[in-house]
């Protein structure tokens, strides 16, 4: 079964990352900007996603636009849930039972990137051997 040891994994390799302990569980920041973080099941939450949070691991990120959050919605609705909270929109939350690692890791770095400075997204690609943006 998936854990969250596996996000901290990834996040905590990416250049800027921090790790908090939020009142909602680990969440992983770049300059102060949240990026990836384990959901909890806010009374604020509709009841059918919350019932999911409690009985299984989900993870939220940040996304670049809505539709990207949609799109991954539409490709898989078993995995990715409709909306939890509005605060930090856009963003997703999914299923980590539903998560391939590749995936998980693809998932984080984009969150991350989307939140990053551009100096710190220079220095992830001069270290993964990609020209620079």
């Amino acid at each position: 079964m998936p854990v969250i040891d596996e996000v901290r994994r990834i996040a905590d390799d990416l250049p800027g990352s921090e790790e908090r302990e939020t009142t909602a569980g680990p969440a992983w920041f770049v300059r102060n900007k949240a990026f990836v973080w384990e959901c909890r099941a806010w009374p604020s939450i509709p009841a059918e996603l919350r019932e999911i949070i409690e009985r299984e691991l989900v993870v939220g990120v940040k996304v670049a636009q809505s539709i990207d959050a949609e799109a991954l919605r539409e490709m898989h609705p078993d995995v990715f849930l409709a909306q939890t909270t509005r605060w930090g929109e856009p963003k997703i939350a999914f299923r980590m039972g539903g998560i391939d690692a590749e995936h998980l890791e693809e998932l984080i770095i984009e969150s991350w990137r989307v939140q990053a400075p551009r100096y710190l997204r220079r220095e992830l690609d001069e270290r993964m051997g990609f020209a620079e943006s």
